[in-house]
């Protein structure tokens, strides 16, 4: 269902389909939205959010959870306990591996419409959206492997959060369309679908 989606819109981004109605639709409703509450303080929380997208923190936070998870996989005898620290620096490596190649490619203008110039990459899929995604949430994996039943909820609650709140951020900042995001959203799922199902020996403790 993930990659049916992305495939979706990848392919209306690619011949400027009718979908892309939907993110024109957006936009204008949330800047309708934007105009009647005037919140400075909304203003700012989508800057916020979005900025947590960036390289910096998510990239570091990406690497300092597979560090700590292969230190507490040593220290609880796991297989492979350098595990974690190779799949964080590999996910860190990957994701502009990813994403900039699809930039390139689509070479989707931003939402204010301006003509990319020759040093852009353009806006398909959000890159920002993919590092949270994939940082966050490979950080969650990593980490909940070596917790009990309630922290690895928690861990997977935050990483949901997390990369839901950069892509709504982005939306509300007028930074990116809509379809950016949730393309970012269905690769990064994709990613996460995969690595989620590789075998693991998480230490079952129900604390």
């Amino acid at each position: 269902m993930v990659a049916t989606v992305l495939v979706l819109i990848s392919w209306q981004v690619a011949v400027d389909g009718p979908l892309l109605g939907l993110d024109r639709w957006a936009r204008h409703a949330v800047r309708e939205t934007r105009h009647e509450l005037h919140s400075a303080l909304l203003n700012h929380l989508g800057k916020a959010l979005s900025d947590l997208g960036s390289s910096v923190p998510a990239i570091p936070v990406l690497l300092a959870a597979g560090g700590l998870a292969a230190w507490r996989s040593r220290r609880a005898g796991m297989p492979r306990p350098w595990l974690p620290a190779v799949v964080a620096v590999l996910t860190a490596g990957l994701i502009p591996l990813l994403v900039v190649p699809a930039k390139a490619w689509f070479a989707r203008p931003g939402p204010f419409g301006v003509p990319l110039t020759p040093d852009q990459w353009g806006w398909y899929p959000s890159g920002h959206t993919a590092t949270a995604t994939l940082s966050y949430g490979v950080a969650a994996l990593l980490l909940a492997r070596t917790v009990g039943t309630r922290a690895r909820r928690r861990l997977h609650t935050a990483a949901v959060l997390l990369a839901a709140g950069v892509g709504l951020g982005l939306v509300w900042s007028d930074y990116h369309w809509l379809l950016d995001v949730v393309a970012s959203w269905c690769l990064g799922g994709l990613v996460l679908l995969t690595l989620a199902r590789l075998p693991v020996h998480p230490m079952d403790r129900g604390s």
